[in-house]
């Protein structure tokens, strides 16, 4: 049964401009932007555009100051009135949906965060959390009682009662993101809510969403010009230009197989082992199984010229490795008990491990990285020779 998209768009259109009828026209008979701003003094906000964001996932929109990724998001709840197209929520199409209703789903299905943290300065900090729920008119303590709860989620406990000139511009943030989250919203809207923050107070902020994410597993849509950041956030990125989605995929679906020459450049300065996971440079794990004994393992690793191998258990869960000399002086002492000789201290990662992590616990062990899932079950290994060949294979893919 196919999963129905929490926020699907279709054919989504917005022209600036006082007469977007002739633009429109000129632009399903594929005229350029350009074209269209030259004929028509009209300006192409958003060019048709069609994406689906899933429930619980991150989607991040990214491009360049103009690409329309902002005028996208502000059309998904529209503060921004899309020109034609449609874009559904649970299945509703929210632009067919009268000022009433509108206004009901903004204040309980659709939270939104700013790039200007647009705080009420002569509000505290619990009452700026709160005004949301006052405009719907929550009960005063059941709204102060949230509004607690929520601060605290976002670890600012403690700071209800100050006022936001007294708060870091990182801290204010926060304030912003436990406004928008206090009514429990489905979909959180964010519009380059780290952009105007410091470095360092930035990439705090981005591990705090996504510690908060694995608490709430809000549907949120993510918009940043940064690529690092949407990297980093993002479950699934749309890249933009000139109103239009010109990729959509993966972090590394975008950092290893660009679509054209215009993404190509805006990745080509990546860290690449900070994309890619342990799931893109593993390789088949060798095993033997623990009921085997100590002979099968020495012919195992002589026939695929191994100095240790792995053995499992009969569901596959990683019980341990042993050695080619520990398995050598066990047969020779005739131990017929794999169990006896297994060493667990050596290194494990998970499926989506970053290989910038694993580079330097492979490079201090003696032993491969068993690549695990997390009930324990053996997916693959990472060696010196397949996490080079890694790279250089996605190296190749994505710069030639």
């Amino acid at each position: 049964m196919a999963i129905m998209a929490k926020i699907l768009v279709k054919n989504l259109v917005k022209i600036f401009g006082d007469h977007p009828d002739r633009a429109l026209k000129l632009l399903r008979e594929g005229r350029s932007k350009e074209e269209i701003l030259a004929k028509t003094r009209q300006t192409v906000g958003i060019n048709n555009v069609n994406l689906a964001v899933e429930e619980g996932e991150i989607f991040v929109l990214m491009g360049l100051s103009g690409s329309g990724k902002s005028t996208l998001l502000r059309c998904l709840n529209r503060l921004i009135e899309p020109t034609s197209g449609t874009i559904e929520l649970d299945g509703r199409d929210i632009t067919t949906v009268d000022e009433a209703e509108l206004r009901e789903i903004r204040r309980k299905r659709l939270g939104m965060v700013f790039q200007r943290f647009a705080l009420f300065p002569h509000r505290t900090v619990l009452d700026n959390v709160a005004f949301g729920l006052e405009v719907q008119g929550v009960d005063k303590k059941v709204r102060a009682e949230k509004a607690r709860a929520t601060l605290e989620m976002v670890g600012l406990k403690g700071w209800e009662e100050y006022y936001p000139g007294s708060l870091s511009g990182g801290m204010q943030q926060r304030v912003g993101l436990a406004r928008a989250l206090v009514s429990d919203p489905d979909v959180l809207l964010m519009d380059e809510p780290f952009s105007a923050l410091d470095p360092l107070i930035r990439r705090d902020m981005q591990d705090e969403l996504l510690s908060l994410q694995s608490q709430v597993n809000k549907t949120i849509v993510f918009v940043t010009h940064d690529l690092d950041e949407a990297l980093k956030l993002g479950d699934r990125i749309a890249l933009m230009k000139d109103g239009e989605i010109v990729q959509l995929g993966t972090p590394e679906e975008i950092l290893t197989r660009p679509a054209n020459e215009y993404v190509r450049r805006f990745v080509e300065d990546v860290d690449v082992t900070r994309i890619l996971t342990a799931e893109g440079v593993m390789k088949p794990a060798e095993a033997v199984a623990l009921k085997d004994g100590p002979r099968v393992a020495l012919r195992r690793m002589r026939e695929r010229g191994l100095s240790s191998v792995f053995v499992v258990t009969r569901d596959r869960k990683l019980a341990g490795i042993v050695t080619a000399d520990d398995a050598l002086a066990a047969a020779e002492r005739n131990d017929e008990d794999l169990s006896r000789i297994l060493i667990q201290d050596f290194p494990r990662t998970a499926l989506d491990a970053p290989v910038a992590e694993i580079i330097p616990v492979l490079a201090n062990s003696r032993y491969p990285v068993a690549v695990v899932r997390e009930d324990g079950k053996l997916l693959g290994v990472v060696v010196r020779g397949s996490l080079l060949a890694g790279l250089v294979r996605k190296d190749e893919v994505a710069w030639n």
